[in-house]
């Protein structure tokens, strides 16, 4: 599907999750579906989790086991490709990374979007980490319901009229 609109299949997506039991803990998702000359995920990586390997070509794997989701590879993708999940209960928690300003608040509702570009349901912000460590790349952490897992990838905030 990804080589005929840009957009990712669910079973294209889908596989690069872990179980839902996994991410009763943070995990970064890493959603390059293309082979390209990249490594600042893998090089950024306290946890050497992330693995691209000799021919910095491939596409990275990671490792859940070593993973933490601290989110460190998140704003180094160059491509805004990672982000990081977590289930808790009927809750969804990312960490997506953003680069628009102003940047949306703790506490505000968004429209959270799929990666055709559609409004799927609504989020709330929980946190937003946006420091020189980030270098412009802002992480939202954002709350939504659970069965949206597979289908958030960005957020689309209102800024009035």
């Amino acid at each position: 599907m990804i080589e005929k609109n840009g957009v990712p299949s669910m079973n294209q997506v889908k596989a690069e999750f872990p179980t839902q039991e996994t991410l009763a803990k943070p995990k970064a998702i890493i959603e390059c579906y293309k082979r390209i000359p990249c490594n600042p995920c893998e090089t950024s990586c306290p946890f050497d989790a992330i693995t691209v390997g000799e021919d910095i070509n491939e596409r990275p794997r990671i490792d859940f086991e070593k993973c933490t989701g601290c989110g460190i590879c998140v704003y180094n993708c160059p491509g805004l490709a990672i982000t990081v999940t977590q289930i808790k209960g009927d809750q969804a928690h990312l960490k997506i990374p953003y680069e628009f300003t102003p940047l949306p608040e703790k506490g505000e509702s968004v429209n959270v979007m799929s990666r055709s570009g559609e409004v799927i349901t609504q989020g709330t912000v929980t946190k937003v980490q946006a420091g020189k460590k980030q270098n412009k790349t802002a992480l939202i952490h954002l709350s939504i319901p659970k069965e949206f897992l597979y289908d958030a990838i960005t957020i689309e905030v209102s800024y009035g009229s």
